[in-house]
């Protein structure tokens, strides 16, 4: 499935899918949003197998061990076969996962505009009704 025994880091990010194009990655991994071995990294900078990488996106980290460098951008199923996470970084990314769900659910939705006539009808009728 490999074309060599290295590839360049912002290629493999978008390979394995954790970012939509190659630009991205790069600019993730230029933002520091990518660790290599514990260390800031370059997007030109080769990965390898077993390369230890950690990746902070949308408010989520991984902590990822590199096993399999595709030739080829895969679908997500085969993606995930890539890497394999550390248990513990797995048990936290569903946590902090779950807390942002339950946060989305408590928050109310902000409506775009302020009540149009048929709103304030509404309002004004239930209103009525209450009292």
């Amino acid at each position: 499935m490999s074309g060599g025994d290295s590839m360049r880091i912002d290629k493999w990010l978008w390979a394995a899918r954790f970012y939509k194009t190659r630009a991205l990655a790069a600019e993730a991994v230029e933002g520091g949003k990518v660790h290599l071995n514990g260390q800031r990294t370059k997007p030109g900078k080769d990965v390898r197998i077993g390369s230890r990488l950690q990746i902070s996106k949308d408010g989520l980290e991984w902590s990822i061990e590199i096993i399999v460098l595709p030739a080829q951008r895969r679908p997500a199923s085969e993606a995930r076969g890539f890497y394999s996470e550390d248990e513990g970084s797995r048990t936290r990314r569903e946590a902090a996962t779950e807390t942002m769900r339950v946060a989305r659910l408590a928050s109310p939705l902000q409506t775009a505009s302020k009540p149009n006539k048929r709103d304030r009808r509404l309002i004004h009728r239930f209103k009525q009704d209450k009292q």
